[in-house]
C-alpha cells in the first residue's frame, strides 16, 4: 500500500491479461508490447464535473469503477445527491504489461434496483511517461449515445516499473456488501527477508452510542434511523432503531487499522423506508491520523448534509498477531516462541488483557482430488481462511487438483467458541471465484498437532463434495478468560450476505420451531395424565413426590436440579447410553435448501417484478429470522444439557454450583436487593455501558441443531488416508 494515500488506499492483484475490450476509446492494439516486468500503476480519483442527472430530483450518487482486461481492481465509495462529486481517493494497481487500457466506468447508485450507467472512458497506458506525474481529464461517452454530453473525470497517474520483483502474492479476501456478492481483493506481498509479517497494524474499537437531534424524514414526524461505517473496503450497518429522532444504539464493533498513519472513517446515516429507497440523512468522518493511540475518545459529530449529531467511543489499540508465513517459519516450532506464547496464555496472567483469549495457528498444507472448474478438465484453487472477521488467503495454484500451499496463518482469539472455516476457491479472472468446498470446525474440537484429512463440503455444510482438505491445526486458550468471554455479547459477523426469502428455510425453521413446542406440551401432557390418574402408581408417586417437594422447597433446589440432569447426562454418555441422535430431518431439509439455493441463483440474474414486492418479501424474511432465532433458543437450551459441547457445559456445571451455594447461604430477599440496587445504578456507574444479558450471550455460544451438523465432520475415502499414502509411496 502506499504511505503517502491520505484516505484510502487498495492494492489489486497482479494480472496477465489476454482478452481486448470492446469499447470505444483510443486503441493501442497497434502499439508495440510492453517489457515483461511488473508495473504500479498508482491512482488518485480527483473528482467528476458535470455529471449526466439520473435521478428525479436532478442529480446523482455516482460511484465509479476502475476496470483492467475486464477485470474491476477498485471501486470508490458513494458520494451522494451531486453532479460535481470529490472523491480524492488513491488505489495502487499491479500490473505486468501496459498494452490494456484503464477502464473507467461512472455509476448512479440505486437502492435496490439497478445501478444507472452515466458513462465511460479509456486510459491509455503505453501513452503515460514512465515515473512521472501526470494529470489527465477524460470525457465520458455511452457507446450508444456518443453525441450525449456526460461530463468529465480528473485522474492524476503515475507508472513505475517494478522489475524483478517477486511474484508471490499473497492476499487478504473480506467479502463485500455489494448486492452482487463478489469478492474484492486487497494484496499483501511476502518479503523473502521478512517473510512472517503482519497484514494490519492496528484494531479500530468503535462503539456507536446514540443520535441526537436527527432529521425526521417520514411523514409521522419521525425517521427509522441506521448508521453505515465505512474504512477502505471494511464496512459495518448498524440495526434500525424505529420511529426516533434520537436513537440509543449502543453497538460495539472493530476494523482493522493497515496503514500506520490511519485513516479516514466514512460514516452515513439513513432512514429505513420499506419497498423503496431508502433516505439520506447525513454523513460525517473521523479521521483516526488525529486520534491518539491506546485512549478511549469520546467523539460528538455534526451531521452534514443534514441534521443532528453522532456520539461514538473510538479507541485505536496495537495490531493483533495476525501473520501469514511459509510453512518453514512455524511460531509453535520455535521453543521461544512456544513457550513465550503458552506463558501469554498460562493461568497466572487470567485477568490480563481478557479480550486476548487465546492464539490460533492453522497449517494450510495440501488439498487432493478437487473439482474441475474449467474447461481444461482443472481447477486454479486458492484457500481461504476464516476466523469471525479476519479472513485471510493463500496463493494461487494454477491448473491443479492437487494442489500444496503449504502456508501458516496465525490468529487471536477473542472468543474460544468461534469456528473455523476454510474454503477452497477457484480463481476465474473474468468473473467471481467459483466455490469448490468447504469445512467448518469449532476451535473447542480441535486436536492440537494433528494432520487430519478434512473432506470438503457443500456451500450449507450438509454433504460432501469433491476433494479433501489437510490442515494441521493448533489452540492455545486461557479456560479462565474464555469463560468470562462466554459472558460477553458475542462478535458480529458483520461481513455475511444479507439474508433472502427462502420457503425451505421458512419450513424448516417452522418444523424446528413446532419440534421444540411439541417437547413442552408433550411435558404438560403427562403432567395432566398423573392429575387424571391414568396409571394408580405414576400418579400415587407423583403425588408423594409434589408433597415433598412443596413442603421442603428452597431456591436453591432449582439449579440443584439442573445439575442433577446435566450430571445424569453426562454419565450416561460415559458409560455408552448416548440418547443424542443425528438429527436426519434436519440434514433432508438443509439439502433440500442448497437445491432451491442454486435455483434462486440463476432467478436471481433475472430482475422485473421482484422489486414491487420487495416490502412483502423485508416481512416474510423477518418472520423467516424470528422462527430460527426461536427454534434455535430451544435447541441450545436442549444441546448444553445433552453436553453437545462438552466446554459449556461445564462451564454450566460451575455456573450451577456457584448459583446453588449462594442461593443456599444467602436470603432470597438479599439477592433480590443487590440486583434492584445494580439494576438502578448501572446506567449512573456507566452512562455509556453496553447492555447483555449473561445467560442469553452463554446459550449464543451452544450450536443449535442445524450447526452441529454443519459442524460434523465426515468419514473421508481411506484412498485419502496419509498411512495408505505412506504405504504406497513405500511401494
Amino acid at each position: 500500500m502506499l504511505d503517502s494515500c491520505k484516505l484510502k488506499s487498495t492494492c489489486s492483484l497482479p494480472f496477465t491479461y489476454s482478452k481486448r475490450l470492446n469499447t470505444i476509446g483510443t486503441s493501442n492494439a497497434d502499439l508495440p508490447l510492453a517489457d515483461p516486468g511488473m508495473y504500479q500503476l498508482d491512482i488518485t480519483l480527483r473528482r467528476g464535473q458535470n455529471l449526466a442527472a439520473r435521478d428525479r430530483g436532478g442529480t446523482s450518487d455516482p460511484y465509479v469503477k476502475f476496470k483492467i482486461g475486464g477485470k474491476e481492481v477498485f471501486r470508490s465509495k458513494i458520494i451522494h445527491k451531486t453532479l460535481n462529486p470529490v472523491w480524492e481517493e488513491k488505489t495502487c494497481i499491479f500490473i505486468d504489461q501496459t498494452r490494456e487500457p484503464l477502464y473507467i466506468k461512472v455509476f448512479d447508485y440505486d437502492f435496490g434496483l439497478q445501478d444507472d450507467f452515466m458513462g465511460s472512458a479509456f486510459l491509455d497506458l503505453t501513452l503515460l511517461e514512465l515515473k512521472r506525474p501526470t494529470d489527465v481529464t477524460l470525457t465520458l461517452k455511452d457507446p450508444h449515445y456518443p453525441d450525449h454530453d456526460l461530463g468529465t473525470i480528473l485522474l492524476s497517474v503515475i507508472l513505475t516499473p517494478k522489475e524483478g520483483e517477486q511474484r508471490d502474492v499473497t492476499m487478504l479476501m473480506r467479502k463485500s456488501w455489494k448486492r452482487s456478492s463478489k469478492f474484492q481483493t486487497q494484496s499483501l506481498r511476502l518479503s523473502d527477508l521478512h517473510r512472517k509479517s503482519h497484514l494490519w497494524r492496528g484494531i479500530v474499537s468503535i462503539t456507536l452510542i446514540e443520535g441526537r437531534d436527527l432529521k425526521a424524514m417520514d411523514s409521522n414526524g419521525f425517521s427509522d434511523p441506521y448508521v453505515k461505517f465505512r474504512l477502505g473496503h471494511q464496512k459495518y450497518k448498524s440495526k434500525i432503531m424505529p420511529k426516533t429522532l434520537n436513537p440509543q444504539w449502543r453497538e460495539q464493533f472493530d476494523f482493522h487499522l493497515y496503514e500506520e498513519r490511519g485513516g479516514i472513517i466514512d460514516i452515513t446515516v439513513w432512514d429505513k423506508d420499506a419497498g423503496k429507497r431508502d433516505d439520506f440523512i447525513g454523513r460525517c468522518q473521523i479521521d483516526l491520523s488525529a486520534l491518539s493511540r491506546e485512549q478511549t475518545h469520546k467523539l460528538e459529530l455534526q451531521l452534514e448534509e443534514g441534521e443532528g449529531h453522532l456520539v461514538l467511543l473510538v479507541t485505536l489499540t496495537a495490531s493483533a498477531t495476525v501473520s501469514i508465513s511459509d510453512l518453514s517459519v512455524n511460531s509453535l516450532e520455535d521453543q521461544k516462541e512456544r513457550e513465550a506464547i503458552l506463558k501469554r496464555y498460562s493461568p497466572m496472567r487470567m485477568f490480563h488483557n481478557v479480550k486476548d483469549v487465546g492464539f490460533l495457528q492453522v497449517k494450510v498444507i495440501r488439498a487432493e482430488g478437487l473439482m474441475a472448474a474449467d474447461v481444461t478438465g482443472k481447477s486454479d484453487p486458492f484457500c481461504v481462511v476464516e476466523l469471525n472477521n479476519d479472513r485471510l488467503l493463500t496463493h494461487t495454484v494454477y491448473k491443479n487438483l492437487n494442489p500444496e500451499w503449504n502456508k501458516v496463518f496465525t490468529f487471536n482469539i477473542k472468543d474460544i467458541h468461534s469456528v473455523l472455516e476454510v474454503t477452497v476457491y477457484d480463481e476465474d479472472r473474468d468473473r467471481s471465484a467459483d466455490f469448490l468446498g468447504k469445512v467448518a470446525i469449532p476451535l473447542l474440537t480441535i486436536q492440537n498437532g494433528e494432520q487430519k484429512a478434512y473432506v470438503l463440503k457443500n456451500k450449507q455444510l450438509t454433504g460432501p463434495t469433491k476433494g479433501v482438505i489437510y490442515l494441521e491445526i493448533d489452540v492455545i486458550f486461557n479456560a479462565v478468560k474464555a469463560s468470562i468471554r462466554t459472558l460477553i455479547p458475542k462478535e458480529q459477523k458483520y461481513i455475511e450476505e444479507e439474508n433472502r426469502l427462502s420457503k425451505q428455510l421458512l419450513l424448516r425453521n417452522f418444523i424446528r420451531m413446532k419440534r421444540c413446542v411439541m417437547v413442552l406440551v408433550n411435558a404438560a401432557y403427562y403432567i395432566n395424565s398423573c392429575f387424571d390418574w391414568d396409571s394408580p402408581s405414576r400418579s400415587l408417586a407423583a403425588f408423594v413426590l409434589f408433597l415433598f417437594v412443596v413442603w421442603n422447597f428452597e431456591l436453591y433446589m432449582i439449579p440443584l436440579v439442573l445439575l442433577l440432569l446435566l450430571t445424569w447426562n453426562y454419565f450416561l454418555i460415559k458409560s455408552g447410553k448416548d440418547n443424542r441422535q443425528r438429527d436426519t430431518v434436519v440434514e433432508d431439509m438443509l439439502e433440500d435448501e442448497e437445491e432451491e439455493d442454486d435455483k434462486d441463483d440463476k432467478d436471481n440474474e433475472k430482475k422485473g417484478f421482484i422489486n414491487k414486492i420487495y416490502a412483502i418479501q423485508e416481512v416474510c424474511v423477518s418472520v423467516q429470522n424470528i422462527l430460527d432465532e426461536v427454534a434455535s433458543f430451544g435447541e441450545r437450551i436442549k444441546n448444553t444439557f445433552n453436553w453437545t459441547v462438552p466446554f459449556l457445559s461445564w462451564l454450566a456445571i460451575a455456573a450451577l454450583c456457584v448459583f446453588t451455594i449462594i442461593l443456599y447461604f444467602i436470603p432470597l430477599r438479599y439477592i433480590v436487593l443487590v440486583w434492584g440496587i445494580n439494576k438502578f445504578t448501572k446506567k449512573l456507574r456507566s452512562p455509556y455501558a453496553i447492555d447483555n444479558n449473561e445467560l442469553l450471550d452463554f446459550l449464543s455460544r451452544v450450536p443449535s441443531d442445524v450447526q452441529v451438523v454443519q459442524y460434523q465432520e465426515l468419514k473421508q475415502d481411506p484412498s485419502h488416508s496419509p498411512c495408505k499414502r505412506k504405504k504406497n509411496n513405500l511401494g
